[in-house]
């Protein structure tokens, strides 16, 4: 190969680089994609895989966050609009149904008085799980949230946990810190820390997109970017990733 050659093929693989970042914006931790081509200037895009920076290939990381900075504003609003069309929209009333790991699942009152969360029978004869919570009847809407987001993030916790010591064990990755996050666009993401982020909605689902997601996730311990690599990484731990995917994102 001649040095021109060697340069141009270099030229193309750095081209089509791609980084895992985190910035903070107005105080909120935001990941994005950093993506480094051929282009004069500053390209910004968010939708279901979260915001996506295309910048010139020389231009400095901070160059690039400084410029996230400036639009920080217009940043967190887009994504506020991508959170508000959430895959799952709750309802906060005790007669309402709250999904957990694709499950119906109620929040209801006993003879008593309490609220718990009991199986009960309905018309389609399927049986709906609920959690006992010694609580007052006729609870606000406030009350209601705090309840059921208090029981979703405990479920999280703990299912959250437990696949990632599986997929991490599959992948010879030590198991990394876990962290909730309310991300605006992002059901997880791998911070340059190791740490992952996994978005709480993830309990509403089912678990193959949990673990799509959690895999995807740890693969990032070994490949920090999207590239074949990485996604070879992901096939041998999740290899029917592509069908899961596709199915994630067309829950937005």
């Amino acid at each position: 190969m001649t040095q021109d050659s060697f340069q141009s093929s270099y030229v193309d693989r750095k081209a089509h680089k791609r980084e895992m970042r985190c910035v903070t914006l107005n105080g909120k931790e935001v990941s994005y994609t950093l993506k480094r081509r051929r282009c004069r200037a500053i390209g910004m895009k968010i939708d279901c895989d979260g915001l996506t920076v295309s910048v010139p290939l020389r231009e400095s990381l901070g160059w690039v966050e400084s410029v996230l900075q400036d639009r920080a504003n217009w940043v967190l609003k887009k994504l506020d609009e991508w959170e508000n069309e959430e895959s799952v929209r709750l309802v906060w009333e005790e007669s309402a149904i709250f999904p957990l790991l694709g499950e119906p699942w109620q929040l209801a009152t006993t003879a008593s008085g309490e609220m718990q969360m009991t199986k009960v029978k309905v018309k389609t004869r399927t049986e709906r799980r609920q959690l006992a919570l010694p609580l007052p009847s006729m609870l606000a809407t406030q009350e209601v949230e705090k309840i059921v987001m208090k029981w979703y993030h405990k479920q999280a916790l703990v299912c959250f946990s437990k696949r990632i010591a599986f997929f991490a064990n599959k992948l010879g990755v030590p198991h990394p810190q876990l962290r909730l996050s309310r991300a605006k666009t992002q059901w997880g993401s791998c911070d340059v820390r190791g740490i992952i982020h996994l978005n709480w909605r993830l309990i509403q689902l089912s678990l193959s997109l949990v673990d799509y997601v959690v895999a995807h996730e740890l693969s990032h311990l070994i490949e920090m970017n999207h590239s074949p690599a990485f996604w070879k990484t992901v096939g041998s731990v999740y290899p029917d990733y592509l069908a899961v995917r596709k199915e994630l994102r067309s829950l937005r």
